[in-house]
């Protein structure tokens, strides 16, 4: 059985157009793969006057979440302990769960990381005990291959700077939603300004057939935006 959790800004975007193409909470539980119960809860928290909006539900539960939040002091017997660990060549995360199971005491690994830092500033070592001794991870690439990759796609961080400040109709983002089980994918594609949105079902989430559904929805507007 599933149980409420913590939803991502991601799957508020996806409740959001599933919501607003009119899907039903079951569909969109299935289609999202959450539990009916999580989408009935997110959804009456965090509606609004003007509907649901995912920007303000996730600015929601984020400020719930912060006001909940107990902080906890770094005591110098917490500081010894952790000192111990990183000294066994344990990572943040770890202890972060130990200190949780074990001693009922919550930490964050960000918290350890920190303390971390700040010994560094001072001179001490215990960045050193850090598996890959605090360098920057670089997610692996798997080699050169660009399977899966749009071909001739352009970065979010590269368009223009009217889109982000929504000045004009004809700007659309697109998203897709695996099915339940892997089974098929649902894309969606949504008008930045006037939040109209198109979807569809498609058989897997393949370039190919992203490429073709995106193509066929948006053919009926091609004269109205792209003359």
């Amino acid at each position: 059985m599933r149980h409420y959790k913590q939803l991502t800004y991601e799957q508020r975007c996806q409740i959001a157009v599933l919501k607003k193409s009119g899907f039903t909470q079951q569909s969109i539980a299935e289609l999202t793969n959450l539990s009916q119960s999580t989408i009935s809860r997110e959804l009456s928290r965090n509606i609004g006057k003007r509907g649901y909006r995912y920007k303000q539900a996730h600015e929601r539960a984020l400020s719930r979440r912060r006001s909940a939040r107990k902080p906890l002091k770094m005591t110098l017997e917490m500081m010894a302990l952790i000192t111990q660990k990183l000294n066994e060549k344990w990572s943040p995360e770890q202890i972060t769960g130990w200190l949780r199971k074990e001693n009922e005491q919550s930490v964050s690994h960000e918290c350890i990381y920190l303390y971390i830092w700040e010994n560094k500033k001072a001179g001490g070592e215990l960045y050193l005990h850090l598996r890959r001794h605090g360098k920057k991870y670089h997610k692996r690439s798997y080699g050169k291959t660009n399977r899966g990759q749009i071909k001739n796609r352009v970065s979010i961080e590269e368009r223009p700077q009217i889109v982000d400040e929504k000045g004009r109709i004809g700007d659309w983002e697109i998203d897709t939603v695996i099915g339940k089980g892997h089974r098929g994918a649902l894309v969606t594609i949504v008008e930045r300004v006037t939040q109209f949105t198109v979807s569809t079902q498609v058989a897997g989430k393949t370039v190919e057939s992203v490429t073709a559904a995106t193509i066929e929805l948006l053919r009926p507007y091609r004269s109205r935006y792209y003359s």
